[in-house]
């Protein structure tokens, strides 16, 4: 075995430097957090499950046009990515009151949006992500307006055919959360904004299309028990895992910062 060159380790993710030059692997870990780190549990076989549903659905956003960092699926917790610079944004696009949203504005949880409404929350744990404009975005220059009209255009999109993705397996896309990244070109100014981290339960709310039955992180945020069924149900309603994996330990038993020897 090798080690891997870390680059970055965030809540629910390990980033090591692919061996193609401007490439990363992406390890899903299955530590499970909420309200910035206050809650912490690990549930084992999450980082699989979501590793194999947003694989899918990054390939899916590809194939309809949308820019992703994803190249390929490696092994069952691990992505080959494009690397990007990350601009300090979550982009939260929204279809039903939830969560956060109802507590600032006192709305009726489950009361469905006229149209999609997207906030912006700046990324900074240390300041819980506070929620930002777009004036905000512009005035500390954390995109340019080129940068946040491509980030809007994408983020309607990929609601879009979330929305669709979703309803065909009866599950309702509440809202979600995503991220974009600056991908560079050979030439300076050769520069793209692409979709990158993850879409997976951790990241949107999914409930059940008839039943509203909650099947995404509030579980685990509201100690409502059955998390990792509940992703699972997820990844089998959207036929992403293969047949007979078990949850548990799937892939095989080396240290995440070691790579697997080539046979």
């Amino acid at each position: 075995m090798t080690r891997r060159q870390k680059v970055y380790e965030g809540k629910a993710k390990i980033l090591y430097r692919g061996q193609a030059p401007g490439t990363l692997v992406q390890y899903f870990k299955d530590d499970t957090t909420a309200f910035n780190r206050k809650k912490f549990d690990v549930i084992e076989g999450k980082g699989v499950i979501n590793n194999f549903i947003s694989s899918h659905i990054m390939q899916k956003l590809g194939d309809i046009g949308i820019p992703t960092h994803f190249i390929k699926r490696m092994n069952m917790r691990e992505q080959l990515i494009h690397e990007t610079q990350m601009i300090p944004l979550e982009v939260v696009v929204r279809n039903i009151a939830a969560g956060s949203l109802c507590k600032r504005l006192g709305l009726e949880e489950g009361k469905p949006l006229p149209r999609p409404l997207i906030e912006y929350y700046y990324k900074n744990d240390d300041l819980d992500d506070p929620l930002v404009s777009d004036e905000h975005i512009l005035i500390f220059e954390w995109a340019n307006t080129f940068e946040l009209n491509a980030m809007i255009t994408m983020a309607l999109r990929i609601n879009d055919f979330l929305s669709g993705l979703m309803a065909g397996v009866s599950l309702k896309l509440v809202d979600f959360k995503i991220e974009f990244g600056r991908l560079h070109g050979p030439d300076e100014d050769d520069v793209q904004i692409i979709l990158a981290d993850e879409i997976s339960p951790d990241s949107c709310r999914l409930w059940d299309a008839i039943t509203n039955e909650v099947l995404d992180k509030d579980r685990f945020r509201r100690d409502m028990g059955q998390v990792k069924e509940s992703y699972q149900e997820v990844a089998r309603r959207l036929g992403v895992l293969p047949d007979g994996v078990v949850l548990g330990r799937m892939d095989p038993v080396i240290s995440p910062d070691e790579e697997p020897e080539t046979p």
